[in-house]
């Protein structure tokens, strides 16, 4: 039997399972009701997928924005280790700690460069090899495993979902004509005729949308139908996949600039316990903007 994406969908909703029933036995947790059923519901999306029809995944994600609006998502009680034992934890293995995080990207390249399951299922794949290997090297259980699967996603909360939310809500603006809007108003302040001058929008403008929507997959629905098909490769004549690949890194560098996207900023820094929760955000502007220039360049030279 081949492994499929859905498989992975499946596999996702499982452990989304095993959290909302960790969460209920959970004694000591103080909003164990509203936790657990938003990781059930959460779960189900996944295990239901299409079959789910599309009013009731629609419900479902209400019920969910309710819940965490309402603020019934909180953390629990784990069965942690003091600090003091993971700190000789830490320096017993040592650089061994990251075998099982480099497992991941390993074998993700991999299946994607060597079978036909592709870089998805590859990531599910490794993920899989990587928690086998730090269950191996810890010699912990599962259960451990899942403990604190559920610590980190409480952590995270409802920002896990964000970047679903952003990119469905790229999609609606495609679907709505916003890239038509953009288009429009681009023309009517960029001297379309200057090559660079359509890079510079292009590029800023990925950024730009990126750091409002908080996803670049969502921005690149919309600027690239607003100014990347009709003003760089139709009217110059851009290679389209060099000029994809290089505006999305675009995209990227807006990332890095916005709390819009949670998941990348300010999930970090609140799990770093970080005092500034913008401090992500502020030490990666630096890296950012000489970034975006950089990916302007190499669209104008490349590209045409």
């Amino acid at each position: 039997m081949k492994i499929t994406l859905e498989h992975m969908y499946y596999l996702i909703g499982l452990i989304l399972f095993i959290f909302s029933a960790y969460t209920i036995f959970d004694k000591n947790h103080k909003a164990k009701w509203g936790t657990a059923a938003f990781w059930l519901l959460y779960g189900i999306t996944f295990v239901g997928g299409k079959s789910i029809p599309a009013w009731l995944v629609g419900v479902m994600v209400i019920l969910m924005a309710a819940i965490a609006s309402m603020k019934w998502l909180s953390s629990g009680v784990y069965g942690e280790n003091s600090k003091e034992t993971k700190t000789q934890e830490a320096l017993r293995f040592g650089n061994r700690l990251f075998l099982p995080t480099l497992i991941v990207p390993i074998v993700t390249f991999l299946i994607a460069k060597f079978t036909e399951l592709g870089a998805l299922v590859g990531l599910g794949i490794g993920s899989l090899c990587g928690l086998a290997a730090a269950l191996v090297m810890t010699r912990e259980s599962l259960s451990v495993a899942g403990n604190e699967g559920r610590r980190l996603i409480d952590a995270i909360g409802w920002a896990v979902i964000l970047s679903q939310f952003l990119a469905a809500l790229g999609a609606l603006f495609d679907k709505a004509g916003v890239g038509k809007v953009v288009a429009t108003m681009v023309a009517s302040v960029v001297p379309t005729g200057n090559l660079l001058a359509v890079v510079v929008a292009y590029c800023v403008g990925m950024a730009l949308f990126t750091m409002i929507m908080g996803n670049a997959f969502a921005a690149f629905a919309v600027i690239t139908t607003g100014i990347g098909i009709p003003l760089v490769i139709q009217l110059h004549g851009a290679d389209p996949a060099i000029m994809g690949v290089l505006g999305m890194l675009s995209g990227y560098c807006g990332t890095l600039m916005t709390p819009m996207a949670a998941n990348f900023n300010v999930v970090p820094a609140a799990l770093l316990e970080m005092k500034n929760k913008n401090g992500v955000i502020k030490a990666q502007i630096a890296t950012a903007l000489p970034l975006l220039l950089i990916q302007i360049v190499l669209i104008y030279w490349l590209a045409f």
